[in-house]
């Protein structure tokens, strides 16, 4: 009977996480992300620790199956990896970041024995359990909890406690929804009903925490929609540097001109000659050329003699570059390098031995902007992408992701971007490959964007913002200390109980 309770269980776990994909982008169903954590709290409320270990694996393989099956196609689309070989892959990535919310309800399994803070644990335990999935093993800060709130009047809380207060808010008001009901006094039904309202007070928040600096600046970003199969064969290089130049020149007179992340697939050395020509027309004209675009450090530390970096630099008047901080394991440096490299074709996919840069990156600039960059995957890092805008007008984003084809990560990856505006205040210029290339101002609102598998140029205006939101001065951390305080409670409950 335990065992067949226990399969049930798990089996509902497992639909809760699978259908919470629907909250985020390309669907919008925003209230379905505060009702699946009601639906993990409810079925692990009364569990003992093992069973609440399987049953939150099963909510999380729910979850990651469906939300990042778009790794599947980067590995078997991309890399020439056999088909069963890449699902194997798949699904020991999908295995292994469930064990996050198996951990995270074996926890609270753990410290729920007295029954009489298990909602505060939960909520606690959740966010703390979505931070450390931020960061430890280089961090996977994919499909957070508070991303759907972007779609509700909830998103006025993200420039006071960022994407962390949102999945607070979230998991709080899906847990209180689920207690209501059963609170056994008139004060317990008063604490939640404080919590709600205190929750959809989000009317009274100002909508603008900084301010416009001068006039707005033209912008033209470019979207070559250039093939995968293409991008790294040298034998295209001329043809690809050619494409994107056409489009700058025969499309926009802008002063700021945008191209994606290794967008000139070559080292920027080998590749000036190229270009040459086409920048000091560029420079005639005072217009400025920011594009993704590998380059090479010389450093006699290295194995190698030199390190080469995955790069976004100003190409035209004061030339300044940013190098990637947070590389993508396998697809921009493969760990164990020397153990792994031949086993398969996905050991082997090109420009996958980046190197990290000195920790001092400084915001890009030019004579008149200063400019936070994120490249790729760097956008879905809240406190990094912060750090860097408190001293910047506006943000740049690059990336490609053709390596994600017709799948959700592309409109996911937008909808990050959107929110990393809101928090910080500021305008974000989003320049892809193949879409979805867009701008996007200081309230985290799509203002033009170019559809995917398009080739086109996005032509628009940006502001330069300066103040900083509370989330920039405070970061995550009063959020974290109220998580870690509600998790305490109950850990402080469990003591006192075990010791009478």
């Amino acid at each position: 009977m335990r065992k067949w309770l226990l399969n049930k269980r798990c089996g509902f776990a497992l639909l809760a996480g699978a259908i919470t994909p629907l909250a985020f982008a390309p669907f919008h169903l925003w209230p379905i992300a505060l009702i699946s954590p009601a639906i993990l709290f409810w079925l692990i409320r009364y569990q003992a620790p093992t069973p609440a270990f399987w049953t939150g694996w099963s909510f999380g393989t729910g979850l990651f199956g469906t939300g990042v099956s778009w790794v599947y196609v980067s590995i078997s689309q991309f890399s020439a990896t056999p088909a069963l070989l890449a699902a194997a892959m798949t699904a020991v990535f999908v295995a292994t970041l469930a064990l996050f919310f198996a951990a995270q309800s074996w926890l609270y399994a753990r410290l729920n024995q007295p029954y009489r803070y298990g909602a505060l644990t939960f909520i606690g335990l959740w966010v703390l359990f979505e931070w450390l999935r931020g960061w430890l093993f280089t961090g996977f800060p994919w499909l957070l909890q508070g991303y759907p709130l972007l779609d509700s009047p909830l998103r006025a809380w993200a420039p006071i406690g960022g994407i962390w207060l949102l999945s607070f808010i979230a998991v709080a008001i899906s847990v209180a929804g689920a207690c209501l009901h059963s609170a056994k006094s008139h004060r317990q039904r008063g604490w939640i009903a404080l919590g709600l309202s205190a929750c959809l007070g989000t009317f009274l928040l100002p909508s603008n925490w900084t301010q416009p600096i001068g006039n707005p600046h033209s912008v033209a970003v470019v979207q070559a929609n250039i093939p995968q199969d293409m991008k790294w064969d040298k034998r295209y290089l001329p043809e690809i540097i050619d494409r994107y130049i056409q489009l700058t020149a025969e499309h926009t007179d802008a002063e700021l001109i945008v191209w994606p992340e290794t967008a000139v697939p070559e080292i920027i050395y080998n590749a000036e000659p190229m270009l040459a020509a086409f920048l000091s027309a560029l420079e005639s004209q005072d217009r400025t050329l920011i594009s993704g675009i590998p380059s090479i450090e010389f450093d006699r530390s290295h194995p190698d003699g030199y390190r080469v970096h995955n790069s976004l630099s100003v190409l035209t008047g004061i030339m300044n570059t940013y190098h990637k901080q947070r590389l993508v394991p396998f697809g921009e440096y493969v760990p164990f390098e020397k153990q792994v490299r031949g086993l398969t074709a996905f050991f082997d996919l090109p420009m996958s031995s980046f190197s990290l840069p000195p920790a001092d990156q400084k915001p890009l600039f030019t004579s008149q902007h200063k400019i936070a960059a994120a490249i790729c995957y760097e956008i879905a890092y809240p406190e990094l992408v912060a750090a860097s805008a408190q001293q910047a007008d506006w943000i740049l984003t690059v990336s490609n992701d053709t390596w994600f084809s017709h799948t959700l990560a592309p409109a996911q990856h937008l909808q990050i971007a959107q929110l990393r505006a809101l928090e910080n205040g500021r305008w974000i210029v989003r320049s892809t490959n193949n879409g979805i290339t867009a701008l996007i101002n200081h309230h985290g609102e799509i203002t033009e964007s170019i559809s995917s598998y398009q080739e086109g140029v996005l032509r628009g205006e940006i502001e330069r913002r300066e103040g900083l939101t509370p989330y920039q001065q405070w970061g995550n951390m009063p959020t974290l200390l109220a998580s870690l305080a509600l998790v305490l409670v109950s850990a402080v409950r469990l003591r006192r109980t075990k010791s009478s």
